[in-house]
């Protein structure tokens, strides 16, 4: 490709927000970039972005923030996350021409990635690509660790899982079925509900909009108590969980997608329930897991194979199409994975 300067389509945030996000927020802009890297960024790559994923964490860096766990975006740049990209050009020598990579990379079209170190190497093509935006990459290595290294789980036990037909969610309560847990998970949509049971095969969920007493349905679904909760919302649903969690009951906190849209978050009032029922409840980042990559993928690549695994993405095509696929993920639009095509090769 030489020197070839082309066309570079990117979505960039206008300007910081507070409350919800809204297409608005973001614009489609063209700028131009030369296929090659740059003499100045040595160890650097060149790649060409296939596939966009949009996760609930990218709402808390569309907002002036400090001290959290990932930085800000810019304004006026293109927004960064995770995707799946083909390597154009390499200065760097664990990288070559034609490698096709996931980690993060710009929202854009082609993106110059100067730190490639943190990205993986996707060695198994055998299975649809955009799986490592999704059950391969980010979210499969959280509701992995999340799971099996903080949730501490065994045969037998009740598990409860909200957003349970997100990216995240429905790999949680596959998994826990794997292990001959009793899975209920909580949804937004009647239809969800059903995914959830006919496909995903948990034992029994719930629609949370339909229920006017949340402690309540718990109750109902789970009359023993819940052994485990994998947190994915926060909330008022936190608050009736705690209520319903047997003795020496474990929470793993991977996220709250119900108060990032707050300017001021709901209080949690049953914390007094982790002191009685000694509860265990651990927030986590799947950063700091990533060393177990190797061996997650070696138990689910076969799992994937064989048909033990099931898995749901909702594709949305074309890079034009990435804002409105961002912030349907808050009204929970979406119905599996919210995956963005960029280019299919």
């Amino acid at each position: 490709m030489g020197s070839e300067e082309v066309g570079n389509r990117q979505i960039v945030l206008n300007d910081y927000i507070k409350g919800f996000p809204k297409e608005s927020d973001m614009s489609l802009k063209t700028s131009s970039i030369k296929l090659k890297v740059p003499a100045d960024s040595p160890n650097a790559i060149l790649v060409k972005n296939l596939y966009l994923s949009c996760d609930p964490y990218m709402r808390s860096r569309m907002q002036k923030s400090e001290g959290g766990y990932t930085e800000s975006y810019t304004p006026g740049t293109p927004i960064v996350g995770y995707g799946v990209s083909k390597v154009v050009d390499s200065a760097h020598l664990n990288f070559k021409v034609g490698d096709l990579v996931w980690g993060m990379t710009g929202w854009e079209e082609y993106s110059l990635i100067k730190a490639p170190e943190t990205l993986f190497k996707i060695q198994h093509t055998d299975v649809p690509l955009s799986y490592y935006t999704g059950i391969l990459g980010m979210p499969g290595m959280t509701a992995y660790t999340g799971f099996y290294e903080v949730c501490s789980p065994k045969k037998g036990e009740t598990l409860f899982v909200s957003a349970a037909s997100g990216a995240v969610g429905q790999l949680v309560g596959q998994f826990a079925k794997l292990l001959g847990c009793y899975v209920v998970g909580s949804a937004g949509s009647r239809d969800k509900v059903d995914l959830l049971k006919t496909k995903f095969g948990f034992d029994d969920a719930f629609n949370y909009k339909e229920e006017q007493d949340l402690t309540a349905a718990l109750k109902r679904y789970f009359p023993n108590g819940i052994d485990i909760y994998f947190e994915n919302v926060g909330g008022k649903m936190l608050d009736a969980v705690l209520l319903n969690m047997k003795i020496k009951g474990r929470i793993a906190v991977c996220g709250l997608i119900s108060q990032y849209n707050l300017e001021q978050p709901e209080g949690v009032y049953n914390l007094f329930c982790t002191i009685t029922k000694r509860i265990r409840m651990e927030g986590f980042l799947v950063f700091d897991y990533y060393h177990l990559y190797p061996k997650f993928l070696e138990m689910v690549l076969p799992l994937i194979k064989e048909g033990k695994i099931t898995y749901v993405e909702d594709v949305a095509e074309g890079l034009e199409s990435a804002p409105a696929a961002l912030v349907g993920l808050f009204s929970g639009r979406n119905v599996g994975k919210q995956v963005v095509v960029v280019a299919r090769e």
